[in-house]
């Protein structure tokens, strides 16, 4: 049953004046009608992502904030550093809606059978979530088990992808372990189970000590407290024990990642691999946030092979082809660590989804073929067709043997 909806809802901008003032307000926008095969949420949670951050608040520091409007429609403005202004010449002038993904309840839906079956359920969806009311294509929503909340599945993009791409970039780069900054965050917390999972060695850098201890409790090996006075002898200490030439440096500023490339360097150089200028050994830095709004500073004492470059997640899907994609988002969680098939089979529906694929003709071997039962069951309007090979239930019981009969 459809509900009565408001003819308007609220959804939250990001301008860029061509002044020089970043201004963030509450539009008041239509709610949209769904189309055949589109769906309305009602948004429920919604994460802030550091990605997030850097468009809702495009580079500028909140300290000169200024705050008005009234109390249910507050403006805030901010003067931008000439220099960030140069570079966003793009989203002058243009009031962009924000937030990345988030959750909630389908409250309105398509003539189409497939999302009329989505009315009152809970969906994970992508783009634009800082808003009441968010429209959706079938393809975009990932349908939540019934026993997950809106804030509990509002995450299940960014940070999982996130954390399946590194692991990815560093086997397409050959790398052997890697180096993680702000690692108490809930990617950071993903990143060191997922590293336990596929045998990654992983250099967590944090800064405070309870965040370390959180860390540790999760099962992270190397951590690295950036506020202790030894930080320095312990990174040093962590990279030689891992191997790690690679880091993803969520803060953008400062010296961490300079003093991260000159750990590695001194890693190299015990290792033995050194020529006359510096270690032979490569050593990579992807910077993916801007935490730190301060200018980066290097300290050139690592040697020649090196390189600082951004890393986004969505560029670095799109390079993918889809058979090294689908291999990317594939991990070695087993059962015994709470992964189970039903779980695999919503990963698919959600690589579906987040890759826009409304639907899709599904083939599977052996435990692939389970996965492929579940993902027709439960994601009906995702699966075109369905192809069950050499594979069974996944009840141990189905196919099992017959006693033999007693003879008569």
């Amino acid at each position: 049953m459809q509900r009565t909806l408001p003819p308007t809802s609220l959804e939250l901008r990001s301008l860029v004046t061509a002044t020089g003032t970043l201004e963030l307000s509450l539009a008041e926008v239509p709610v949209p009608v769904p189309g055949e095969n589109q769906v309305l949420v009602r948004i429920e949670a919604a994460p802030l992502n550091p990605s997030d951050l850097m468009l809702l608040l495009a580079g500028t520091d909140l300290a000169g904030a200024n705050a008005s409007g009234t109390a249910d429609r507050p403006i805030v403005t901010a003067p931008l550093p000439p220099a960030s202004l140069r570079s966003l010449t793009w989203r002058v002038g243009t009031s962009l809606p924000v937030g990345s993904e988030g959750a909630g309840t389908v409250v309105a839906t398509g003539a189409a059978p497939a999302a009329e079956a989505l009315q009152g359920k809970t969906v994970a969806l992508a783009g634009a979530t800082y808003a009441q009311y968010r429209i959706a294509d079938l393809s975009s929503c990932l349908v939540l088990p019934d026993d997950v909340t809106a804030k509990e599945g509002a995450s299940s993009f960014v940070n999982p992808l996130t954390a399946l791409a590194m692991v990815t970039t560093l086997r397409r780069e050959s790398h052997t372990g890697l180096v993680h900054t702000a690692a108490a965050s809930n990617l950071g917390q993903m990143l060191v189970k997922l590293c336990r999972a596929d045998e990654v060695p992983l250099v967590s850098v944090v800064r405070r000590p309870e965040q370390a201890e959180l860390l540790r409790s999760i099962g992270a090996v190397y951590v690295c407290d950036s506020s202790a006075p030894t930080f320095v002898d312990d990174l040093v200490a962590a990279i030689a024990a891992t191997s790690a030439t690679l880091a993803f440096d969520a803060t953008g500023g400062g010296q961490l990642a300079g003093q991260i490339l000159t750990a590695m360097e001194v890693a190299a150089n015990k290792a033995g691999s050194s020529s006359g200028y510096g270690s032979t050994v490569h050593k990579q830095v992807y910077v993916y946030g801007g935490l730190d709004p301060d200018p980066m500073v290097l300290t050139r004492n690592f040697g020649f092979a090196w390189g600082i470059g951004g890393w986004l997640l969505l560029p670095f899907l799109a390079g993918l082809d889809p058979a090294e994609l689908a291999n990317s988002l594939s991990t070695k969680l087993s059962s015994s660590a709470g992964y189970s098939i039903d779980d695999l089979a919503a990963d698919a529906a959600g690589l579906l989804a987040y890759l826009k694929i409304s639907r899709a003709h599904v083939a599977g071997i052996s435990m692939g073929g389970m996965v492929t039962q579940v993902l027709a069951i439960r994601y009906s309007q995702l699966v075109a067709s369905a192809c069950s090979i050499m594979s069974t239930t996944g009840d141990s019981g189905v196919g099992a043997r017959l006693p033999k009969r007693p003879p008569r």
